[in-house]
């Protein structure tokens, strides 16, 4: 089946912009989603890039460019009061859950951009986590403890070492392939790469 590997941060808002289309954007397309958290921050170091909000008249602009492309998706949001928010632990929850059952990363993965990007939300909390992963259909309790499993860990790093190796340099980075499109705005090329594969 066709793939989207769907490489994001919590923390980045252009991540949940993405994470609110890219779902029935693949169903149009007869494709699957690979949800793959990686670590943003890293992604920066590797690259010498930097967050947009670094820069004044960037971090201005943003502002107001993120809610025109939720006024244009009719998604909800609204800009986090923890901004920028270390997302790792949350990054595992989702990968221990992908781990635990099959399908359960997509599932914790919008859980978290909505509990992050619509109601503010700290989901670095452990009891915020708690109830996410609960109300997944999860154990709680059990996939808090896999977030220190070296093996969650390592495929935290993982994903973050492959997105830099193809080229990634920011969040959300999408891959078709060997094709990559970073941003939210390059979703409509991601959907005719699909259509080509």
């Amino acid at each position: 089946m066709k793939r989207i590997e769907f490489f994001f941060d919590l923390s980045s808002p252009y991540s949940y912009l993405a994470s609110t289309q890219v779902e029935a954007l693949a169903a149009r397309a007869g494709a699957e989603v690979a949800w793959r958290p990686f670590v943003l921050g890293a992604v920066f170091k590797a690259t010498g890039n930097t967050m947009p909000a670094a820069v004044a008249a960037k971090a201005k602009y943003m502002l107001t460019d993120l809610a025109r492309w939720a006024a244009h998706y009719g998604v909800p949001f609204r800009f986090i009061s923890r901004f920028p928010m270390n997302a790792i632990k949350a990054h595992r929850v989702i990968l221990a859950g992908e781990r635990a059952v099959a399908g359960k990363g997509a599932v914790l993965g919008r859980a978290l951009f909505d509990a992050l990007w619509v109601d503010d939300l700290d989901v670095s909390d452990d009891t915020v986590l708690r109830a996410l992963v609960t109300a997944a259909g999860l154990d709680g309790e059990a996939i808090l403890r896999a977030v220190e499993d070296p093996e969650v860990k390592g495929l935290l790093r993982e994903n973050t070492d492959d997105a830099i190796r193809r080229g990634a340099f920011g969040a959300p980075t999408l891959c078709v392939g060997d094709e990559l499109y970073c941003g939210n705005d390059r979703l409509p090329f991601v959907e005719a790469a699909l259509r080509r594969a």
